[in-house]
């Protein structure tokens, strides 16, 4: 085995060695080095199409955000107004209710001033008190509810009593004692009544 030191061997002709390859790279960070895909920002990194669709797409999200923010007021607005109408829809079924019952009270008042000049005519004033009363029940949709000699219905009568009658079928309503008003899917106060008793 030879201890001699190895010559290199003999670079070709016109081929670049690894000292000249070095010589003829840019330095990093000068603009030759950056335009060559080196450190940096290309030329089209500044105001290319990406910070275009950017800006769009902020544009689109303010527009959203101040048409949310104007619905939201809307809809308080709507909120508030149906409040006000609601409170005055109240009002004003009061009233008509309070009108209704005005010439109950006036007829009430008359009976009893003319009860003292002529006793037996009270009866005859409140009867027909009675009877405007009850009207004005009905005219504000709650009819008088007083029937005997009909089948037990729980969703009109509420039963108070249980009696035994011969001449009744079981579960038939055989006394009114506290009549009702409206109907069952309206009712106002439900007919409170005996039944006959089942066997």
């Amino acid at each position: 085995m030879s201890t001699q030191p190895q010559q290199p061997e003999p670079v070709p002709e016109g081929a670049v060695t690894e000292q000249e390859r070095e010589q003829d790279l840019p330095a990093p960070g000068t603009a030759e080095a950056r335009g060559a895909g080196g450190e940096g920002p290309g030329p089209d990194a500044g105001g290319g199409p990406a910070d275009a669709e950017s800006g769009e797409q902020a544009a689109a999200l303010a527009e959203l955000e101040d048409r949310w923010r104007r619905a939201l007021a809307d809809l308080e607005n709507l909120r508030k107004r149906h409040t006000r109408e609601l409170e005055r829809e109240r009002a004003a079924e009061r009233a008509r209710t309070a009108a209704a019952l005005l010439p109950v009270i006036d007829n009430l008042e008359l009976a009893l001033s003319h009860a003292e000049a002529d006793p037996g005519s009270i009866v005859e004033g409140v009867k027909a008190i009675h009877d405007q009363a009850v009207d004005a029940l009905a005219r504000l949709g709650y009819e008088r509810e007083a029937e005997t000699g009909v089948p037990f219905d729980p969703a009109r009568h509420e039963v108070v009593g249980v009696v035994e009658d011969a001449d009744a079928e079981p579960g038939t309503v055989v006394q009114v004692l506290r009549p009702g008003y409206g109907k069952a899917d309206n009712q106002l106060r439900p007919v409170a009544v005996a039944v006959a008793k089942r066997e």
